[in-house]
Formats: structure tokens, sequence, C-alpha cells
């Protein structure tokens, strides 16, 4: 199955995070790989927290082009290559039931990672009957055709129009 969360509003990757507990809770193993989120901790990092068959992995090097990134484009198409291979090695290891790309769509409007390559993912992962879960903003229309459920989280209000920044444990 492929679940695609996308939109403009908080809260897709903590809906996949619900979502890799509950399965942990039925007693499947999860991996989730994050293609933006770098190198600062958030609260998922902390794996006293995680459930037994729970697994994250950050691949990004952090935001692309925005909130003073200083890191050549190339490094950050590097970092997202890379991790959509690991991807593709954890599928082929049968160590999960569960993969969750986190951000990726956001990889692939940015265009760091090619969606005939992402396509590729879902086409091998449904033959391996692996569950999927992509989060990101602008999900492209082509996986949202392929995907089984899509749930959109729209931005209604949010407390950065007054300024606010993000706070740990409730934003990241």
């Amino acid at each position: 199955m492929l679940i695609v969360i996308t939109g403009d509003g908080k809260g897709k990757t903590t809906s996949a995070l619900g979502q890799a507990k509950r399965s942990c809770g039925d007693g499947r193993k999860v991996l989730m790989l994050q293609f933006i989120k770098g190198p600062w901790k958030s609260g998922e990092d902390n794996k006293k927290v995680w459930p037994p068959g729970f697994e994250l992995r950050k691949g990004g090097l952090g935001f692309v082009g925005i909130l003073g990134d200083k890191l050549p484009r190339e490094k950050h198409i590097e970092a997202a290559q890379k991790t959509l291979e690991e991807a593709f090695q954890e599928l082929e290891s049968g160590n999960w039931d569960m993969i969750i790309l986190d951000e990726i769509h956001n990889a692939l409007d940015l265009g760091l990672v090619k969606k005939e390559r992402v396509v590729q993912y879902i086409e091998r992962a449904q033959e391996k009957k692996v569950d999927l879960i992509f989060t990101g903003r602008n999900a492209p229309r082509e996986l949202i055709k392929k995907a089984d459920i899509v749930s959109e989280i729209r931005d209604i209000k949010h407390v950065f129009e007054k300024g606010v920044k993000a706070r740990k444990g409730l934003d990241y």
C-alpha cells in the first residue's frame, strides 16, 4: 500500500510517525528515512522513545536554499540520491514491513531525485508487499494517482504568520 501525506500544513511527518507507532504496536518493523531534515536534533531522534521495531535515519543536509543554507546544491542532490539508494537497499533487505520516505515530495519538487526512480521504488515495494508512506509538500500528480490513500494537510492558521519561531518538541 502507498500512503501519500501532502499539503502545506503542519503535521505530515507527525502523521507518519503516528502510523509508524501504530504499525510497530502490531509487531511490524518500520524504517523512516528523512530526505530534507538535516543535522539538527528533533524529538523523533530520541531513540529512547522509539517503539520496538522502529528505526529513523536522516539523509538530508537541512533545508535547501532557504533559512541560511550555504551548501552547494550538488551536496543536497548527492545526499538525496544516496538516501534514495539506501531506501532501495533496505527494501531489498526484507527487514521492513513499512518504509516511510519523509519529505520525498520535497526532494522531488526541488529536483534532488528523479521521479522515474521513485516510481521504480513504488513498483518494487508493491512486488515485495512492503507498505510505503511518502510525505512532503507538493506531491506530484503521478504519485497521487499511484497512491492507495492520499491525505492533504492544509494550513488554515499558523503562529509562524505572527513571527513565532518553530518550537522544539512541538514543531521539530
